[in-house]
């Protein structure tokens, strides 16, 4: 399946982490500067229109992303009723490691540096997996995120770190501003966007958190180089 001409081609390819298969799209422009892992939250995967959207984006500005479902079909199914997975950040978080590792030994992607984009409850995730893997994981981006959800892990998580959030998204600016205030990352900022919500689902609101996004992580990972085999 492809996209837009600049936006790269995507395949469909199975990552093995911890005894389980995740499922995921790839996807990649000619010489990539990085690789961007998205990880989904609250009941979300890797068809989300919204992150599919930010997808199509990075990878014309020059980015390879992987959009993964980190959670089983069986466990997708089971969460649909009791909705605890999505909220088990341990649990997505070693799924991410393991993507991460995955995209380390994947002839397609080896040699990239990897950053992290999560939405909604993956945006907790995404910054313990960074302190999981302090030398993996070039720079994290929260959309709408619960970085708060990290506890613990944010004092250790140490790369670029951008968290978007929504201006009229009340409660969430203020847990994320009392979790950049705990991140350990020495480059660490907050961007609201004006006149958005949660979701971002007014006109133009999620084209500026795929901009910000971009230019985060073309900043922070393009470094080191790699090459893309597909």
């Amino acid at each position: 399946m492809s996209t837009s001409p600049d936006a790269g081609v995507e395949r469909e390819v199975r990552v093995a982490v911890g005894g389980v298969g995740l499922v995921g799209t790839l996807g990649a422009p000619p010489g990539p500067s990085g690789v961007v892992l998205f990880a989904h939250g609250s009941g979300s995967g890797r068809h989300s229109p919204r992150n599919r959207l930010v997808a199509e984006r990075l990878r014309a500005a020059g980015l390879a992303t992987l959009l993964i479902d980190l959670l089983t079909e069986s466990e997708g199914r089971i969460d649909e009723r009791t909705r605890h997975l999505r909220f088990d950040i341990g649990l997505l978080a070693d799924r991410l490691a393991g993507a991460v590792e995955w995209l380390a030994a994947n002839p397609g992607t080896r040699g990239l540096r990897v950053g992290l984009f999560g939405a909604s409850t993956g945006g907790g995730a995404a910054i313990v997996a960074a302190a999981r893997e302090p030398g993996k994981v070039g720079a994290v981006v929260s959309r709408g995120g619960r970085p708060d959800l990290a506890g613990e892990a944010l004092p250790a998580a140490l790369c670029p770190t951008l968290l978007v959030v929504g201006g009229d998204d009340d409660a969430v600016i203020g847990l994320n501003r009392e979790a950049l205030a705990r991140l350990g990352a020495p480059v660490k900022e907050l961007a609201v966007v004006p006149g958005a919500g949660h979701l971002f689902e007014e006109p133009g609101k999620l084209d500026e958190v795929a901009a910000l996004a971009a230019d985060w992580f073309s900043r922070h990972l393009s470094a080191g180089g790699g090459t893309y085999a597909g």
